[in-house]
């Protein structure tokens, strides 16, 4: 005589029913948090490259103004024209940084503020260039802008370090891998209390 298979009953039925609800609940669960993390990403990558925007169109402000500045001072400066020819190939090469890595722009503006600083300090001996209106406007123009640079360039690190902790962190870096997010590279890092890593909710 045949044996008939069991039969589960309705408990057996609720038990299984249950476990299956919770398994897809799980599954659900893990989905959306995959969904969040990505997002994340996302998010961040956006605003990495929003400002690494704001940082170029600063430099770029700052870039065009030099030669106006050099063609100004030029007919004061008579006895100083390695320091003008100097400004004049840190700007140029500046300009050929653009496009490049962040650390490659960095230290290419960092040199070109560096001939600035030089140049302001030169024409300190000239009291009637100190005094001339165009100068005066070139001077405060290109202060606002570094300070425009300096903002930009705050955000810029704050957003990449962001982005970073997501990259690297367990379990966001699974899915950074997977999608191929990659770690950005900070911009003219000049204080270590900058690379703190801040606090990222998932």
């Amino acid at each position: 005589m045949q044996h008939l298979r069991a039969i589960p009953g309705n408990q057996e039925w609720n038990t299984i029913m249950i476990g299956l609800l919770a398994l897809g609940a799980a599954i659900v669960a893990v989905i959306l948090y995959a969904i969040n993390i990505y997002n994340r990403l996302v998010k961040n990558k956006t605003m990495v490259e929003e400002g690494w925007s704001g940082i170029d169109v600063q430099l770029k402000r700052r870039s065009n103004l030099v030669p106006n500045l050099l063609a100004t001072v030029k007919g004061y400066m008579k006895h100083e024209k390695d320091i003008l020819t100097e400004v004049t190939r840190l700007r140029a090469n500046a300009e050929a940084a653009e496009g490049k890595s962040p650390a490659e722009r960095s230290q290419a503006e960092q040199a070109l503020s560096g001939g600035l600083l030089k140049l302001f300090a030169v024409m300190e001996n000239y009291p009637d260039l100190k005094a001339d209106k165009n100068v005066l406007e070139f001077q405060n123009a290109l202060e606002e802008i570094e300070n425009e640079i300096q903002m930009s360039r705050r955000y810029y690190n704050g957003s990449v370090r962001n982005l970073n902790v997501l990259v690297e962190s367990f379990p966001s870096n699974l899915i950074a891998n997977y999608f191929r997010f990659i770690k950005a590279e900070f911009f003219e890092i000049m204080d270590d209390s900058e690379r703190a890593v801040p606090t990222v909710e998932f």
